[in-house]
């Protein structure tokens, strides 16, 4: 039975993560995945800063001197481009690394909604499911990465359609992203998953954008592992769990 307040609009949801991931009770756990975010964030970012500094270096000098004026043009586009390929990176390893501990948080917000104890068994369970739970996150990139790649060429050459897809299938990726840590909890198979989120699909797809926009603000996106995995376990247990555990 869905909560008052967040039965007909996926968006809320994102509100509800908010709420629910600084609980006590559901802090601790949030904390982990939290934690990791930021040490890779502060890690990840004085890296793109110090090598892209480099490499614009030495390209310069490779340059002829009378094309030195081409350094007014060439860091905006090497900005652009560098803080693409960083947030599609970053955002796929931490994603990696903090997997067991999402399900672990999913698991406990899941156990506060519901009312029922978990079978998994908490950390031991999350440790022995570790080689599951990191196998399911690379079958999440394989079926990512091709589909990145055509609505990337939509987005390049088909106007405005193109730019509304691939926001889109950025929403879609980060509902499938995590949603699936409580799918995954029960051993429910990655199509079966994403055929629910289909049933779904104006909850998942508006849960989903509104969490693409708000990865991308800086600060905010370093809490956003953790709101976006109990937000969307809420959504799971008020939509989908009946469905997929009856």
């Amino acid at each position: 039975m869905a909560q008052a307040g967040y039965s007909d609009f996926g968006a809320s949801y994102v509100a509800r993560g908010f709420e629910l991931a600084f609980q006590k009770g559901v802090r601790r756990y949030a904390l982990i995945p939290l934690t990791i975010n930021v040490l890779l964030f502060s890690v990840a970012i004085a890296a793109v800063f110090h090598y892209t500094t480099l490499w614009v270096a030495d390209f310069m000098a490779w340059l002829p001197e009378w094309l030195h004026w081409l350094e007014v043009i060439l860091w905006p586009l090497i900005i652009i481009a560098v803080l693409l390929l960083f947030a599609m990176t970053f955002t796929s390893v931490a994603n990696i690394i903090a997997s067991p501990f999402n399900s672990l948080l999913a698991e406990k917000v899941e156990e506060r909604l519901t009312g029922v104890p978990a079978a998994n068994g908490g950390v031991s369970g999350m440790i022995k499911d570790i080689p599951r739970t990191l196998g399911r996150e690379f079958q999440k990139i394989l079926y990512f990465i091709p589909r990145s790649l055509g609505f990337f060429l939509l987005l390049i050459f088909v106007p405005v359609i193109g730019q509304v897809l691939w926001l889109l299938w950025g929403g879609w990726m980060m509902t499938i992203q995590y949603a699936d840590y409580a799918f995954d909890n029960h051993k429910v198979p990655f199509r079966d998953m994403r055929s629910s989120l289909h049933r779904h699909q104006g909850k998942s797809l508006t849960f989903g954008v509104v969490v693409a926009f708000l990865a991308s603000i800086p600060l905010i996106n370093l809490i956003m592992i953790p709101v976006a995995v109990c937000g969307s376990t809420a959504m799971w247990v008020d939509h989908m769990r009946a469905e997929n555990l009856g």
